[in-house]
């Protein structure tokens, strides 16, 4: 059975699963799809062409799904679609797509967003991310699964996060930001590796000893970054997190790749 709270607005044309949750002074949109399980706390709004996967948890005054923030939107019908089992807390704001984006808006599954955190127009999420309080993202950025963005951090436009990065507290980040890194301060640089994460996940001593290896030759200062990166492809063949690194520095990106201080370098 669902539960519907008398004080909520649910308008003619949302779709709602089974075991869905509505609470007090919340409001569902007419292109609304609520799939089975969600709850949706008290004064949550849900607009626009905007799905919510399976059990997932919305806090109150959560804004999701209204029209971008973006003065190049002229109303197409963009969408935003949301994964399951995500716990989404108080104040976040989600906004879909723009025709310069894609049209869609897309998180993963497994997500937390803690209180205030942003999700702009044309972003792509993957699983398992955690927005910590009041992290930012601007349009077109993507996040890779695993990654986590500290309270007060804020991503520019186009840059892509790593799977398994990890952005400090109160940092701007500029560039491209590799998968396992770590970047911290304003404008934010890459400060090494993501150890702790690697650690926490599982991943093979052998493996982080390598990867460490292969974080040292490609952010070395002799030759050129070109240079550097045939080489880990050569000698680190064989490690998939490192192989990883050199796949997303070689992918096209409209950024530069987030670089270390030189001491952190060394």
């Amino acid at each position: 059975m669902n539960t519907i709270h008398p004080t909520a607005i649910v308008e003619d044309g949302a779709e709602i699963g089974e075991n869905v949750s509505i609470g007090a002074y919340s409001v569902v949109g007419p292109d609304v799809e609520i799939s089975d399980g969600v709850s949706l706390l008290s004064h949550v709004v849900l607009m626009g062409q905007t799905t919510v996967g399976a059990n997932t948890t919305i806090y109150p005054f959560a804004s999701i799904g209204h029209r971008p923030q973006d003065l190049k939107y002229k109303g197409e019908p963009s969408r935003l679609e949301i994964g399951c089992n995500n716990v989404i807390r108080e104040h976040v704001t989600m906004n879909p797509g723009t025709e310069g984006g894609g049209m869609i808006t897309r998180v993963g599954n497994n997500c937390l967003f803690m209180v205030g955190a942003h999700v702009a127009h044309d972003c792509h999420i993957g699983d398992h991310v955690i927005l910590a309080n009041n992290a930012t993202l601007a349009g077109h950025v993507e996040v890779g699964d695993f990654a986590i963005l500290g309270g007060l951090s804020a991503v520019h436009q186009f840059v892509r996060i790593g799977r398994h990065a990890i952005v400090g507290g109160m940092s701007g980040v500029g560039n491209d930001l590799i998968p396992y890194g770590s970047a911290v301060g304003n404008r934010a640089h890459l400060s090494g590796l993501n150890i702790i994460g690697l650690k926490r996940r599982g991943f093979p001593r052998d493996v982080i000893h390598d990867l460490r290896r292969a974080y040292r030759l490609i952010f070395a200062q002799e030759g050129t970054m070109t240079e550097r990166i045939v080489d880990v492809a050569e000698l680190m063949c064989e490690n998939e997190p490192a192989m990883e690194i050199v796949d997303f520095i070689r992918s096209d990106s409209s950024r530069a790749i987030c670089q270390p201080k030189l001491e952190d370098a060394a």
